[in-house]
C-alpha cells in the first residue's frame, strides 16, 4: 500500500489516513462528541468521595474548536480525562454519557476503548516531559502510536514519522527523530506530543493546557501550529486553558467552567466582547488588562479575582461563585441558577438573566 508521503497532487489518500473515524464519513459540523450529565468524583484519603465535575453537558461538532476556560482546580483536566477514560487513581465517572460517533465511551470494553483512544480521540498533554519516555528516541515514540493502530510496514511507518515531524515544524526531522526528550526544549517536546496526537488522523484532539509550561513566544507558536493543523485537516479540538488569550483567533466557541460546572457558553467574539456571567466578565477583564498599554492596566496585571475557588469538598450553597461575586443577590445563596438564554444559543447560569 502506498505510504502517505508518496501521495501527491489530487490523488485520494488511502483509508488509513482519512481524518476522523476510519471508514465512515462525518457530516460537516455534525455532532462528533456529545457529553451529557457527566459527573466525576475522587476518593478521599479520609474516606468518602468528592465530586469535581458535576452534571456537565457539552457538544463538540466535527471540525469545531471548543475552548474550556477556567481557573486551576475547576475540573477542566478531569473533564479531559473522563472523555478519554484516563482518570487518575481514585477517579470515577459517577453518571452521564460521553457519546463519540454514536457510542458511549464510558461503557466501552477495554478492547473497544483501545481502538478509540489515541486513534480517534487523541491527547496533547500539559507537560510532555512527564509523558515521553526518557530512554527512547522521540521518533520511536511517535512510531509506537502508528504501530499500535495502523497496519504499516516498517518503511511506511518511518516515512510517516518523518512526515509528521515536518508537519509540526521541524526543519530537520531526520535529526530530531533520533533525539531523546532531554535533548529537546519544552517547545520541541510539545511538538513531538502533537505529532503523536495527530499521527493516526483522529477526529478529536484534546489539548490540555498545551501552552502552560511555555513562555509567551512559544505559547503563540504552539497555538498557531494547532490552528494550522486544524485548518488543514478539519479535525475537532477541545482546547483547555486558564488564559482567555489562547482562544482568540482559534476557538469557535468557549465554555466557561467554574467549580465543576459550565456557567456560560458563547462564541469567542461573544465571550470577549460581551461576557455575561460575572465570573467570565472578571476573567476577560483581567486578560484585557494584560495586553493593554495603559499605566492603570499595567498595575492591573497583578490583580486577580477576589477570593478563592471553592473547595470541592465544601461548596457554598446556591451559586458557587456567590462568595466572590460583586453582583450577588439574596437568591444566589439559596439555590443554583438554571441555564438562562438571554440570547439565542447563549446559555448562562446566572440569576441576573432570570429566576
Amino acid at each position: 500500500m502506498t505510504p502517505r508521503s508518496a501521495i501527491v497532487g489530487n490523488r485520494e489518500p488511502d483509508e488509513r489516513y482519512r481524518w476522523g473515524n476510519p471508514g465512515s464519513e462525518i457530516k460537516e459540523m455534525g455532532i462528533l462528541c456529545e457529553i451529557r450529565g457527566l459527573s466525576v468524583s475522587y476518593a478521599q484519603p479520609t474516606g468518602g468521595r468528592v465530586r469535581v465535575v458535576d452534571q456537565l453537558s457539552l457538544e463538540i461538532r466535527a471540525g469545531e474548536v471548543v475552548g474550556i476556560l477556567g481557573e486551576s482546580g475547576c475540573g477542566k483536566s478531569t473533564l479531559a480525562g473522563a472523555v478519554l477514560r484516563m482518570l487518575p487513581r481514585g477517579g470515577e465517572c459517577d453518571s452521564g454519557t460521553v457519546v463519540f460517533h454514536g457510542r458511549d465511551v464510558l461503557t466501552m470494553t477495554e478492547a473497544e476503548l483501545g481502538k478509540v483512544r489515541g486513534a480517534q480521540i487523541a491527547l496533547v498533554p500539559q507537560d510532555p516531559a512527564h509523558t515521553l519516555n526518557p530512554v527512547m528516541s522521540v521518533g520511536t515514540q511517535v512510531a509506537e502510536v502508528l504501530q499500535a493502530h495502523l497496519q504499516m510496514s516498517g518503511t511506511e511507518r518511518w516515512a510517516r514519522v518523518l512526515e509528521l515531524l515536518g508537519e509540526v515544524g521541524f526543519e530537520r526531522p531526520t535529526e530530531i527523530c533520533v533525539a531523546y526528550p532531554h535533548q529537546l526544549s519544552g517547545g520541541q517536546r510539545q511538538r513531538i506530543a502533537i505529532a503523536q496526537a495527530i499521527s493516526c488522523q483522529p477526529g478529536l484532539v484534546i489539548a490540555d493546557e498545551p501552552t502552560s509550561k511555555l513562555d509567551a513566544p512559544l505559547q503563540a507558536e504552539i497555538v498557531s501550529l494547532l490552528a494550522r493543523i486544524r485548518s488543514k485537516h478539519g479535525l475537532a479540538v477541545l482546547l483547555i486553558g486558564h488564559d482567555p488569550a489562547i482562544f482568540a483567533g482559534f476557538a469557535d466557541r468557549i465554555a466557561v467552567m467554574y467549580a465543576g460546572r459550565i456557567v456560560e457558553v458563547g462564541t469567542v467574539t461573544q465571550i470577549f466582547r460581551q461576557p455575561l456571567h460575572p465570573y467570565t466578565q472578571a476573567l476577560v477583564s483581567i486578560a484585557k488588562s494584560v495586553v493593554s498599554p495603559s499605566a492603570a492596566s499595567v498595575r492591573a496585571r497583578f490583580t486577580a479575582i477576589e477570593g478563592e475557588s471553592p473547595d470541592p469538598a465544601n461548596l457554598p450553597a446556591g451559586c458557587r461563585f456567590t462568595p466572590r461575586c460583586a453582583d450577588r443577590m439574596d437568591v444566589c445563596s439559596r439555590r443554583y441558577p438554571q441555564a438562562f438564554l438571554p440570547e439565542p444559543a447563549r446559555p448562562v447560569n446566572c440569576f441576573k438573566y432570570g429566576e
